[in-house]
């Protein structure tokens, strides 16, 4: 056993057996490779990847590797979930280096600064896939610190100066030359979801949001506009294999452009960002009973296997899991997978036909694994609509083999062991990382506040309102907000993705008990008081915009991103979060910090607007801004519409009038009847 045994996270915990003297990242660790000199080696992962699972298991379980290591290098682990800071300063820097990215995350510092100087990602136990041995690299990496200072010196000098802008940016033009670019720039986004069709598929949601946004300017009778590759990627999402049709819940991503094989892990953050983006899609027009349903199976996903007793949710499952209690290793997609003489076995020759006719079920299959004379075949949809009762039972006899239950929303444990499978006849399941990760359940709560509004489901609503108000009764410790929760206590202090999009959540949770005709002041109050703590401990008062941590001393540079990448930038939720709120409470000061925060990223949108659609979401706030007073019928009903720019407010108003609409700082005629009001507000969404 080394220092992670004792690690509340589970990616740490993996790799406590290690004969590598792993270190966590902290004060001590870096003093220590001071004082001996010695080059980190930083291995930075998380639970649910696959490679860094494979990695554990061969190099880092070597011994010949393990005695090199402890005496050469200073070895530290991090789990990129609980550090996401760290993640993407050396992030940046690998792809500086070497024009690629991904995990796991391997680098070389030099241990006066913690400044790069060599890296990668998967390094084979022994030279394979046109990589060298890891041993090998180990030992010229060695020999390059104790000989080649100069070298080393100089690379740390390039990386330096790269990483410096993601600090130091400073805005570069004015708000009127960005607002000429919001409909080019939102437009640009929807460009970039159709020419992913190479390679993986990545929902890309924040490129799908604000291409949402771009569709309400699209003329009319535009067969190819946004509007349309919009519904494309809603298509490909709940119809594709992506979607796990037996079960409920998004796998993270496709290994092909055609949306059929995924990469099997489900995470916490593409769900929640998935349901909204399907609920708004729906609240366009999309009425589709494919997504629907997408929606539907996935909250009983979460209901069944991603929601801890005390209602908040938990983060992520593997790719792999066991086949039998016997074997010694996982195979991806295990869990998810049919071969054909499965189905033969498990449905009748009518439910086989139907679901041949509606599903991409073939005798060679799809996919590809461990045993590849043995085809396996992904569920993915030919076609949308309705699927038939006998398909629907077809479907559920697959879910009663794969859980051994019939029961789709029951709870099931996530450290379901093999044994316990067993005993109830189901296959055994992949690993579920229980950790509570704020900035991933904000993301959720979201999603099934926007989901409740669009289906008018309390249940939606009520289990948002579960996983929101467990965040406010326990991640504040010192009166700071924390990031993560095991638990019992919370750990780590927020960073700014967590602030932002607890923000957001409980802006739309207010929202959403709008239009539930519930009281909603009691989130609005907390969502101005937790950003007085972000602004209090992130924002630059010198440069705009937040930081996205407070703990500096640690830290190459101290970011402010704004780039976009699986989750939203924490900027641009914040600076959209900010116009809610002015719109909401009225205070000058958010619009003032909006517009200060936006300048202040004027250089990257202008020059690199495909790196930040969240941004140009938060400019169309900012420009488009609405404020809708009226009563509760009038929210009700216009909610259930895609109002991208608009806020609501409960007001009693005279009776000859029926609502106001406001738009920046001046408000239109008093609407004096539905057909006004409706009209008022559509015009609304298209003026900026």
């Amino acid at each position: 056993m080394n220092r992670l045994a004792h690690s509340q996270s589970l990616y740490l915990r993996k790799h406590a057996e290690n004969p590598i003297d792993w270190w966590t990242w902290c004060d001590e660790a870096l003093e220590t490779a001071k004082q001996e000199n010695k080059p980190i080696f930083l291995s930075i992962g998380y639970s649910s990847c696959h490679w860094c699972t494979v990695m554990e298991g061969e190099a880092f379980s070597d011994q010949a590797i393990a005695a090199y290591m402890n005496a050469n290098f200073l070895p530290i682990k991090v789990d990129r979930e609980e550090r996401p800071d760290l993640d993407s300063i050396y992030t940046q820097a690998l792809q500086f280096m070497t024009g690629s990215k991904g995990w796991p995350l391997n680098l070389f510092l030099s241990p006066d600064d913690r400044l790069p100087f060599y890296g990668g990602t998967y390094f084979p136990l022994e030279p394979k896939y046109g990589r060298p041995g890891f041993l090998d690299v180990l030992q010229q990496i060695r020999r390059v610190y104790d000989t080649q200072a100069d070298k080393v010196i100089s690379i740390k000098t390039e990386i330096f100066n790269q990483l410096q802008p993601l600090a130091t940016a400073e805005a570069s033009a004015p708000m009127e030359r960005l607002s000429a670019l919001l409909i080019e720039s939102l437009n640009r986004s929807a460009e970039s979801l159709v020419s992913q069709g190479k390679g993986p598929s990545f929902p890309m949601i924040p490129y799908a949001n604000a291409a949402l946004r771009a569709a309400r300017f699209d003329p009319p009778n535009t067969p190819y506009g946004a509007a349309g590759i919009c519904q494309q990627r809603g298509l490909d999402l709940f119809l594709g294999g992506i979607f796990d049709h037996v079960g409920g819940g998004f796998h993270r991503y496709t290994v092909d452009p055609t949306w059929t094989v995924p990469h099997f892990e489900k995470m916490l953050y593409d769900n929640g960002q998935i349901v909204e983006y399907l609920a708004d899609l729906w609240s366009t027009g999309m009425q589709n009973p494919a997504l629907e349903r997408a929606i539907s199976q996935t909250v009983a996903w979460l209901k069944r296997e991603m929601t801890a007793p005390q209602g908040y949710f938990y983060a992520a499952q593997d790719a792999d899991s066991f086949v039998t209690p016997e074997d010694a290793e996982p195979e991806e997609g295990a869990f998810y997978v049919w071969s054909y003489a499965e189905l033969e076995q498990y449905l009748t020759a009518d439910e086989l036909k139907a679901l041949t006719e509606q599903f991409t079920v073939t005798l060679a299959g799809n996919f590809v694994d461990a045993a590849p004379e043995i085809g396996k075949n992904v569920l993915q949809r030919y076609q949308s609509g309705r699927l038939s009762n006998e398909l629907e039972a077809a479907l559920a006899k697959l879910f009663f083999v794969r859980y051994g239950r019939l029961e789709m929303a029951s709870p099931i444990p996530p450290a379901c062991s093999s044994q316990e499978a067993k005993a109830r006849r189901g296959r055994i399941p992949p690993v579920t990382d229980t950790k509570m990760i704020v900035a991933w359940n904000s993301l959720m709560i979201s999603g099934l506040a926007r989901a409740a509004t669009v289906w008018q489901n309390l249940e939606y609503l009520d289990i948002a309102v579960n996983a929101a108000s467990f965040i406010l009764n326990n991640q504040w410790s010192n009166e700071r907000l924390h990031r993560l929760n095991y638990g019992d206590q919370p750990h780590v202090i927020a960073q700014a993705e967590d602030y932002a999009l607890f923000i957001k959540a409980l802006l739309d949770l207010q929202q959403a008990e709008l239009a539930a005709a519930r009281s909603s002041s009691h989130f609005l109050s907390e969502a101005v008081r937790v950003q007085q703590e972000f602004d209090k401990f992130l924002w630059s008062s010198e440069l705009g915009g937040y930081y996205n941590t407070s703990a500096t001393d640690q830290l190459v540079v101290r970011e402010r991103s704004c780039d976009d990448g699986a989750i939203p930038s924490a900027n641009g939720v914040a600076i959209a979060n900010l116009v809610r709120l002015f719109l909401l409470t009225e205070d000058m000061l958010y619009l003032d910090h909006a517009e200060v925060a936006l300048h202040a990223f004027s250089n990257v949108m202008i020059n690199i607007p495909q790196r930040c659609p969240s941004l140009f979401t938060a400019l169309d706030w900012f420009d488009s801004q609405t404020l809708i007073k009226t009563g509760t019928e009038a929210i009700v009903g216009l909610t259930l519409r895609y109002l991208p720019t608009a806020v609501f407010r409960l007001e009693a108003l005279s009776n000859d009038i029926v609502g106001l609409v406001c738009q920046g700082l001046s408000c239109q005629i008093p609407a004096q009847n539905w057909e006004q009001l409706q009209e008022q507000v559509q015009q609304s969404m298209v003026s900026y």
